[in-house]
């Protein structure tokens, strides 16, 4: 298993990146403010305006080191990566199975029902280490979702296509997320969670999600392309221009685990109050700077903390699951194994 290496997060408007010898250096009004050795970077991720230098960029290229560009509320803008490397019979097999139902269903199943299983978790977790302090009504709503997406999961066996599987999916998600509310354990009316709402956020919730989501995502297809698959080129999520739809089907596993969890714990435990999001006149809400900042340290910290991997039967850093994700699929595709192994959170 590789080693993990470190995201560089950029949040200053005023920053201006550039190269010295084999460093890394972030430089803000003329003065340094930190830097890092580029063998020890896998990506690098800029928040608003932040520039760097073309001798910076041709060598992040050159070391296969990706740099995105998000804006303030983390949704994607843009990303400069150097030439596309890998094994092109890989990508050819990648494409020939997504073409192929025969193929491609065994994959998504695996991706849906280790979704909901991992949805599933979540609610478990909640009514293991809180289930005695919650009321009878919250507890029977968790309990009888958590019923639901064992259902859901079971019923994903027996699928016959991939359009039935989204519609799976898309049921688990509902269940989910209309148990999500008795999950944020705060009294403040400024964290009630309505339904899952994006582009823009509605609330602060919904906020929170999907800044973690969007760095979840840029994971998920940095470890796409080091294993040398096409991160365009999906099995749940349908082809569609611009769209990054094999990250998203490696998110899918992740995001109960990696995301909503660090959400839930960030608010839960008041480490995020009601003045840490912007309400824009438009109705969104992002996070303020400050915020963002605080929330990318727990994210690094939360993918430091280890388990033991259900199927390689390796302990492993979490920020590393999905870089093994994509090497098993990889292996899959390849013929190596006879089946996709997704991960199941225990």
């Amino acid at each position: 298993m590789r080693r993990m290496r470190n995201t560089i997060y950029v949040t200053s408007e005023e920053a201006w990146l550039r190269k010295d010898g084999a460093n890394l250096v972030v430089e803000v009004a003329g003065a340094e403010r930190g830097r890092a050795p580029l063998h020890v970077i896998d990506g690098v991720v800029s928040f608003g305006r932040a520039g760097a230098s073309p001798a910076l960029l041709a060598a992040c290229a050159e070391a296969g080191i990706t740099v995105s560009h998000l804006d303030p509320a983390g949704r994607f803008l843009a990303r400069v990566e150097g030439r596309r490397t890998g094994n092109v019979a890989l990508r050819r097999a990648q494409f020939r199975a997504a073409d192929d139902p025969v193929r491609a269903v065994p994959i998504v199943r695996g991706i849906v029902a280790a979704k909901a299983a991992n949805q599933r978790a979540v609610l478990r977790r909640a009514l293991r280490d809180h289930g005695e302090a919650l009321a009878p009504a919250t507890r029977a709503e968790l309990e009888a979702a958590e019923r639901r997406l064992t259902d859901a999961a079971r019923r994903t066996l027996v699928a016959p296509s991939v359009e039935a599987l989204r519609g799976l999916e898309g049921e688990a998600a509902a269940i989910y997320f209309a148990a999500f509310p008795a999950l944020v354990r705060v009294e403040d009316p400024a964290f009630r969670f309505g339904g899952r709402s994006r582009r823009p956020p509605l609330d602060r919730m919904n906020a929170l999600l999907s800044f973690l989501y969007a760095l979840l995502g840029h994971d998920c297809r940095s470890a796409a392309e080091a294993h040398g698959l096409d991160p365009q080129v999906g099995f749940l999520h349908a082809d569609r221009p611009g769209r990054a739809s094999l990250a998203l089907d490696l998110m899918e596993e992740l995001r109960p685990v990696l995301a909503d969890r660090l959400a839930l714990s960030l608010v839960n435990r008041r480490q995020l109050a009601a003045g840490d999001f912007v309400v824009e006149e438009a109705g969104g809400v992002r996070l303020t700077d400050d915020a963002r900042k605080r929330v990318l340290v727990a994210w690094q910290e939360r993918k430091r903390d280890e388990l033991r991997h259900p199927f390689l039967a390796e302990t492993m850093p979490l920020g590393l699951v999905a870089h093994a994700q994509a090497q098993m699929l990889a292996r899959h595709l390849r013929g190596d194994l006879d089946g996709y192994p997704a991960f199941i959170w225990k």
